[in-house]
């Protein structure tokens, strides 16, 4: 969420930022709307100023038993009383509009992010390794997994529709022993601090990291009971209109529902909500492995086949919690751990840098790592890493003390995967995948996998 000081102060670096991201300015309005917040303020005050000072006078009226004075005081203060209300309403109802025209507007690019308007204006800013050199025409995973009959998407479809898979035997320990080192390589050598967070969050936990309102049809609610029922019974939902009053209440049953995460980034991020760290504790580093959810809304027809891209799959996070002075050089390192995976995997992969047009809405700056795959032909996404500036903060309330004590500042965020566990083991499977259709064990991972070398056909 942005500053609005900070808006009318630069308004032209505004504008001219929104316009790198393919949109319009927006400076001026938002601060019309803000100049006509302050000056009911203004007025709101001049009145509750007047109110206290003829209500003052009423008891030095009525002392000295001059009625027609106090009469005309305390009638004077009832019209007071009502306007301050009719004040506060109409400042509530500037400031709401004020936060959601906020609330939709994109983070700004920092000045080293290539321009561009979509995927085809990315730059690649370096590679790593070189593609295996196999005999024979490689497979795709999902080959390799059914041929080895330890992937199986008919019986996920069957309990869970589309996008789902089920993973068995070697390949299921395959996937825990990813998850594994990568956890053990973040807490042991990389100093990041292992959490174990809930899987639910409400709706503020998903405003705070910018989930809501912006990607409201990429997630998946849930209902308790009482929600349930009240869905049976026909209760209204609330409209989704972003000009309504209270933009977070989607479906009516606020009370009642919970979100699934769609990455750990979420609650390891409102971790530091509505604190106030010190500057001494910073940065925060933490890492999870959890599954995560998503809705898949805008993938139709795309990668239905596989587990490139499903509605649930588990994933390794990387938050970091910095000051502003170190956010940049944070983002460095936050890339460099998660290649670090994909290094020790002995996999060929590229860094790609995200332009304005193709980089996630809170983001102020993405680095992509895409991971080659044989069976494809092509590399592929397997994280994200992102600086998010105080974005983030200002929405979650989340600050931290200076070291001399004299300020409190919104913090920093960054968040990157490291890495998506599904993708690597679509990695693994696919590089080091055998003429016969086994899948040699990368050494990094066979203590993790009781010493196994070769994955083999479960008989």
């Amino acid at each position: 969420m942005h500053d609005i000081k900070w808006i009318r102060e630069n308004p032209s670096a505004f504008d001219e930022a929104l316009k790198r991201r393919g949109l319009s300015g927006q400076a001026q309005n938002l601060i019309s709307i803000d100049e006509h917040r302050r000056a009911i303020i203004r007025v709101k005050e001049g009145c509750l100023s007047r109110r206290k000072e003829a209500s003052a006078k009423i008891a030095d009226a009525m002392k000295r038993k001059d009625q027609a004075l106090a009469e005309s005081l305390m009638a004077e203060v009832a019209d007071l009383k009502a306007s301050i209300s009719r004040l506060e309403a109409e400042e509530a109802e500037a400031e709401g509009r004020l936060n959601r025209l906020l609330l939709e507007i994109p983070n700004l690019p920092l000045k080293e992010v290539p321009n561009g308007a979509d995927e085809h204006g990315n730059v690649e800013h370096h590679k790593f390794g070189a593609p295996p050199v196999l005999t024979f025409t490689p497979r795709q995973h999902f080959e390799l997994g059914e041929g080895l009959k330890q992937m199986d998407f008919e019986a996920a479809s069957r309990m869970s529709g589309a996008r789902f898979v089920v993973l068995k035997s070697k390949l299921a320990r395959l996937e825990r022993a990813l998850a594994q080192f990568m956890l053990d390589l973040h807490t042991t050598e990389h100093g990041y601090t292992e959490v174990s967070p809930p899987l639910l969050v409400r709706d503020d936990a998903m405003f705070g990291t910018a989930q809501l309102p912006k990607f409201f049809d990429d997630q998946f609610a849930a209902l308790s009971g009482e929600g349930l029922k009240s869905v049976a019974r026909g209760a209204e939902p609330v409209s989704l209109d972003p000009n309504e009053e209270k933009p977070l209440e989607y479906l009516g049953l606020a009370a009642n529902r919970r979100w699934l995460i769609p990455t750990a980034e979420v609650p390891l991020t409102n971790l530091v909500r509505e604190q106030i760290l010190n500057e001494t504790e910073l940065p925060l580093r933490l890492t999870a492995g959890t599954y995560c959810f998503r809705a898949e809304a805008g993938a139709a027809g795309r990668d239905t086949r596989g587990m490139i891209r499903q509605h649930q799959f588990y994933k390794v996070e990387l938050v970091s919690i910095t000051t502003p002075e170190e956010s940049k050089n944070e983002h460095e390192r936050m890339l460099s751990c998660a290649e670090e995976v994909l290094r020790r995997l002995g996999l060929h992969y590229r860094v790609i840098t995200l332009c304005t047009g193709d980089m996630g809405f809170a983001s102020q700056k993405t680095y992509d790592i895409e991971v080659w795959l044989p069976g494809q032909g092509m590399f592929r996404e397997i994280s994200s890493c992102s600086v998010c500036g105080d974005f983030q903060a200002r929405r979650m309330s989340a600050r931290y003390r200076t070291a001399e004590g004299r300020a409190v500042r919104p913090v920093h965020t960054l968040n990157g995967s490291g890495v998506a566990v599904g993708r690597a083991m679509i990695a693994v499977m696919e590089n080091y995948q055998q003429a016969d259709g086994a899948i040699a064990v990368p050494d990094v991972l066979q203590p993790y996998m009781g010493g196994l070398k070769v994955i083999e056909a479960t008989a």
